[in-house]
């Protein structure tokens, strides 16, 4: 397992014809080097998790997610890399055929345990696991106080004060959250959430920032969900690829292509100020795209 390399990380300016014509300037917080598999925000988010859990003498690291989630490999390379058993609990019956996801899950060493989508949606743990003193439990894409913690760290890598706004794509609204408490005054924290149709987003969002982050400019765009999580369209993948000739910046059909396709649209509709100065944040999870067809990608 290599190592985290927080010293990857880059600032990477976007220089397309339509950002020229809206005098946009576009930047991508490249959150996606840190490391192949812990890439983009889910180290943040599971950060002080893993110091609570080592400080608490936990051993397993159990989690829920479903057959796409990046937040499950990440966490069972998380627990390879820092010495934890872990135990992904997955949406649904188990498939005739696993996941790539689930595949390099269990390479990692995460046990599996497939339970009803009922029981899922109660976040009901197994009694070999409800019975067990040893597990630690983090929620659902680390949502919770403490990913939103180590959520706030994300703009250190960058120079935050340069950017009027700041945009990200949205599943349980974690990251987002640590983005509004890190924002200056006078920023606007952008949200293209991936899912559809999915009700309390904001909700959640609120719960997890204090009073003062309450306060701050921010909202979610619930435009550019293609139909729902982890269902690429010809047009997300077309624009996927025209991206990458033009940008050499790689990004996923389940949450990065999302974004990244959301934000262009919106400069091109004039959604935002003459001037403005935009920053991206790649969230990492390229290994999805290993789900779809080969061929499908140019990278």
């Amino acid at each position: 397992m290599p190592p985290l390399s927080f010293g990857s990380i880059t600032v990477d300016e976007v220089d397309v014809p339509l950002l020229h014509e809206k005098k946009i300037r576009l930047a991508v917080l490249r959150l996606d080097k840190i490391h192949p598999i812990i890439s983009g925000n889910k180290w943040f988010k599971l950060k002080y998790y893993l110091d609570e859990a080592k400080n608490s003498g936990r051993k397993n690291i159990v989690t829920f997610g479903g057959a796409y989630s990046n937040h499950i490999v990440a966490v069972a390379a998380a627990g390879r890399l820092c010495g934890f058993k872990t135990t992904g609990i997955i949406r649904g019956e188990k498939p005739a055929i696993l996941s790539h996801t689930l595949k390099q899950a269990i390479a990692y060493g995460m046990l599996l345990i497939f339970i009803s989508r009922e029981d899922y949606r109660s976040k009901n743990l197994p009694g070999e696991i409800r019975n067990s003193d040893e597990f630690y439990l983090v929620n659902e894409g680390g949502y919770g106080i403490h990913g939103a913690k180590g959520s706030v760290e994300i703009l250190t890598y960058c120079k935050k004060e340069d950017y009027s706004h700041i945009a990200c794509a949205v599943g349980t609204s974690t990251m987002m959250a640590g983005l509004v408490k890190a924002a200056v005054a006078g920023q606007e924290i952008l949200g293209i959430p991936v899912l559809r149709n999915i009700e309390g987003l904001e909700k959640d969002l609120i719960n997890l920032l204090q009073a003062e982050g309450r306060e701050k400019s921010f909202r979610m765009i619930h435009a550019y969900h293609f139909g729902g999580y982890a269902k690429p369209t010809q047009e997300l993948v077309s624009f996927m690829n025209e991206f990458y000739k033009r940008t050499f910046i790689p990004t996923d059909f389940v949450y990065t292509g999302k974004l990244f396709y959301g934000v262009m649209d919106l400069v091109r509709n004039n959604f935002f100020p003459g001037g403005s100065n935009l920053l991206l944040i790649h969230s990492g999870g390229l290994q999805g795209n290993l789900s779809l067809p080969k061929g499908t990608l140019m990278f």
